[in-house]
């Protein structure tokens, strides 16, 4: 199926009955774009973390991981531009009640209008001029644009006053920033070096998200290259194709990926660049790649009073390093996999056959393997191999139902490879292993198993 056959309903109800992704607070109604992830969307999620660390930290020289705290000192976000800028353009229908993003509208009625470019009066003006409708009610009747503040505020100790405001963070970045220099000093690093963090952040949005696409709590795979002015340009434009290519390697074809420039960039940024994923309900931002100059480390040396220069071991020279910016979201990714994975198959068209499957990529499924005995008599055996695997992979066993069912319900939870334990396997101490994609089967050695999957689910 092509991502614009699929539909999203389809995809929601699939993470729900399967374990995937819960609506947030369940039974009690839910909370607007909050979700939890069950078992299987928990097990995903990791998986992709762990690609994720392997190729951007692992396997890059002169690149660490942080695990900063998710509360700051609200002069950080004083420094970085939050507190006085960072903004929603809002407005409601006058109708239905309903609080739209004035950016949003316009793009929904005309992606090529550009609305990010676009002052909140031009917004107002050209919403206006063309008589878009509210998506809720159909009428067109809206209050003016306000300016909506994305960031979560609460308050430290016992006083709520302004000289105890915090913020939960709305980005991971700024975590990597205030620990430049203890990364450098510690890890003795030379530019360019990087840091990498995975963690929270939290943005007060008000707008529906199309599912885990924009939620008010989300992961960030967040990664910040530091450098020598001059080498900046040559890094951006590498860590856009590096991205790419991330993607790729994860299963998603180049085909239902693209760039998109930013016409109009932010206050810290000399170019931005989006990777976007054709979704079934369009393309959406996956990653952004910015380069963002030297103007965060400025800021923070500014407000702290601390000295943030780099000393070039070489010459003698001390500057503020430019910084190259590539996030991922982690929510985003996740979801991208699963619109892309899932898959409908008409097996026998006249019997109304069709096989519901998910492609992912064995390295980030949640179940590497599937061990299924073909009768419960042969259970205690087939346990036997399914606990000895346990010890390298994440397994699932399943004796309930027939064999046909049992590769259905695995196919649809995206195992790669499901293990059949019959009768003859007492005796030649061989199994018959199934591929969740091309549904071929093959007998294979019980002891040659743990090689076998291994090779499957090298990234």
């Amino acid at each position: 199926m092509n991502n614009t056959e699929k539909t999203m309903e389809k995809i929601v109800a699939l993470c729900k009955t399967r374990g995937f992704i819960f609506a947030g607070s369940d039974i009690y109604g839910g909370l607007a774009n909050t979700w939890d992830y069950g078992p299987l969307g928990a097990r995903l999620k990791n998986n992709v973390k762990d690609t994720w660390r392997k190729r951007f930290i692992q396997e890059r020289k002169n690149s660490y991981e942080v695990d900063a705290d998710i509360l700051m000192h609200p002069r950080v976000w004083e420094a970085s531009g939050h507190v006085a800028s960072f903004s929603d353009p809002l407005l409601d229908c006058k109708e239905c009640k309903m609080r739209h993003r004035a950016d949003n509208l316009i793009d929904d009625f005309d992606p090529d209008a550009h609305a990010d470019g676009m002052t909140k009066e031009e917004m107002f003006d050209y919403i206006k001029a063309h008589s878009i409708p509210c998506p809720n009610c159909g009428k067109h009747n809206f209050t003016d644009i306000r300016e909506f503040n994305l960031m979560f505020q609460t308050f430290r100790g016992v006083t709520n006053d302004s000289k105890s405001v915090i913020y939960l963070r709305p980005e991971n970045a700024q975590g990597e920033y205030v620990n430049y220099l203890n990364v450098q000093r510690t890890m003795r690093a030379k530019l360019p070096f990087s840091i990498g963090q995975i963690g929270k952040a939290f943005r007060n949005e008000i707008t529906p998200g199309n599912f885990t696409f924009r939620t008010i709590e989300f992961e960030q795979m967040e990664f910040q290259t530091f450098c020598k002015e001059g080498t900046d340009t040559e890094l951006y434009e590498y860590f856009k194709q590096y991205g790419k290519k991330y993607f790729e390697d994860l299963g998603i074809p180049s085909e239902n990926l693209r760039f998109h420039d930013h016409e109009k960039l932010a206050h810290y940024a000399k170019a931005a660049c989006d990777i976007e994923f054709l979704f079934p309900f369009g393309w959406g931002e996956i990653n952004g790649t910015h380069n963002r100059t030297n103007f965060d480390l400025t800021r923070h040396q500014e407000y702290s009073g601390q000295k943030l220069e780099y000393l070039d071991p070489e010459t003698n020279e001390r500057f503020i390093p430019f910084i190259i910016e590539s996030t991922y979201g982690l929510d985003r990714t996740v979801l991208a996999l699963l619109c892309q994975a899932y898959d409908e198959e008409v097996l026998d068209e006249e019997k109304n056959d069709v096989r519901v499957v998910l492609h992912l990529s064995p390295a980030v499924a949640p179940y590497k393997a599937a061990v299924l005995p073909l009768s419960k008599k042969l259970s205690p055996k087939a346990l036997e191999i399914y606990q000895s695997l346990q010890k390298k992979f994440m397994v699932d066993f399943d004796e309930t139902g027939s064999i046909g069912k049992r590769y259905r319900r695995e196919d649809e939870i995206g195992t790669p490879v499901c293990i059949t334990y019959d009768f003859d396997s007492e005796t030649d101490n061989c199994v018959t292993v199934r591929d969740r994609d091309t549904m071929q089967q093959e007998r294979i050695a019980i002891d040659e198993l743990e090689e076998y999957i291994a090779k499957k689910i090298v990234f």
